[in-house]
């Protein structure tokens, strides 16, 4: 890798966080009125949003709209959201500096809660994912579960951080969530919180089914730790004697688009990993930097919960023809946000751009569509079956035989 490769792929490790741009506005030391935190608040999102109609209105009116009227921080914190909100965009987002300690602790691979990645879509509160081996994921809850009532509260009109508020508590405390499956009633889940370690990849037997002795089976969970690509790649290293690898991304919430960057880069020699588009409409494209690790067959899975970062790896390898995509449509989140610090230790998500995949899908709200599209019931899961796994192997079972065939 030449040196401007690797400054180039650094300054996105430092700008991109897990599709999360980072930005310090100023020392956090450094005095701002409330009033100035308003008005720095609105430059930034004049500035930056990706939307330069700002939702269809003049963005104009709400610069002075609060004159006089903040007093106080919390005044302003009220103002800012309120401001925010119009955009009617669920990505961008304030947070006070309580709930951005919050998010800087989850990002280093430490929460307590019950381990559930939530979502707010259409008006519903939605489960994108549950993180593996967590007091949700044992609990049974899914991906695209929505959840109606948190300790009794609805969740009509809430928002992400709030109801991630309400979820979150002490370790060996309990939260009560109503729950509505798809096509089922409501179901009340009584769960215990716990201290959450994030986990990125695993080589374990799946849970359910039964994986061929001549694949590989890589289970990634989350792009979020900073060590993901490097367990990723220990684990292909340990496949080098089978004939093909499944790569599981169901229910991955996402992460570090860099992960998603240096793990594509294991498969695809000089292609299209991404593309990003601003508000001017400046287009930035990353290419693979020839860093392939393996020429092996490989399948990948996803399904509803497979986001963000997910959607971005399952994307190349799809759009470059590297691997079969098996199993159900993914999240469709197709925006990249950026962090802005704010003086006072608050912090502004703003949506700065949205992502295309290789060839030119823009997924946002539609998804990765798979090559096999395969469900799985509940009914297969009390019986041990993974229909979806099935069909991975059976296509990469497939692809092995093409490649034998083309390398004689």
């Amino acid at each position: 890798m030449s040196l401007k490769q690797m400054l180039k792929r650094l300054s996105i490790f430092i700008l991109i966080f897990g599709l999360f741009a980072i930005t310090n506005i100023a020392n956090p030391a450094m005095a701002v009125t409330p009033q100035g935190l308003y008005d720095r608040a609105w430059k930034l999102i004049n500035a930056k949003y990706v939307d330069d109609t700002q939702n269809q209105q003049n963005w104009e009116r709400w610069r002075h709209k609060y004159d006089n009227v903040i007093k106080d921080e919390q005044d302003a914190y009220v103002a800012i959201a309120t401001m925010v909100d119009s955009l009617g965009d669920v990505y961008t987002k304030f947070l006070t500096p309580k709930e951005y300690k919050e998010e800087s602790e989850s990002i280093q691979g430490s929460l307590k809660g019950i381990g559930v990645q939530i979502g707010v879509r259409d008006g519903k509160l939605l489960i994108i994912a549950p993180l593996e081996d967590t007091p949700g994921e044992r609990a049974g809850l899914k991906s695209e579960d929505e959840i109606l009532e948190i300790n009794g509260k609805s969740t009509k009109g809430i928002t992400v951080e709030a109801a991630a508020d309400a979820i979150r508590g002490p370790e060996g405390t309990k939260v009560e969530l109503l729950v509505k499956r798809k096509n089922e009633e409501p179901k009340l889940y009584t769960i215990e919180r716990a201290n959450i370690e994030l986990k990125s990849v695993s080589t374990k037997a799946p849970k359910i089914g039964k994986v061929d002795d001549n694949l590989g089976y890589i289970r990634l969970s989350s792009f979020l730790s900073r060590n993901a690509a490097s367990e990723f790649q220990e684990a292909l290293n340990k496949y080098r004697d089978k004939d093909g690898i499944i790569v599981d991304l169901r229910s991955n919430p996402g992460g570090l688009l860099t992960n998603a960057i240096y793990i594509a880069d294991m498969f695809l020699s000089s292609k299209v990993i991404v593309s990003t588009v601003d508000k001017d409409g400046y287009k930035d494209t990353q290419n693979s930097l020839a860093q392939v690790v393996t020429n092996q067959p490989v399948v990948v899975l996803i399904n509803g919960g497979s986001a963000s970062a997910s959607e971005i790896l399952s994307g190349a390898l799809k759009d470059n023809k590297r691997a079969i995509i098996v199993g159900k449509k993914s999240f469709g989140k197709g925006l990249v946000q950026e962090i802005n610090k704010l003086p006072d230790g608050s912090a502004l998500h703003i949506t700065i751009q949205k992502y295309l995949t290789p060839n030119g899908s823009d997924i946002n709200k539609k998804g990765i569509t798979p090559d096999y599209v395969v469900d799985i019931t509940e009914k297969d899961i009390e019986a041990n079956k993974d229909p979806q796994l099935e069909k991975a192997c059976e296509v990469l079972q497939q692809q092995i035989g093409k490649f034998a065939k083309a390398q004689d």
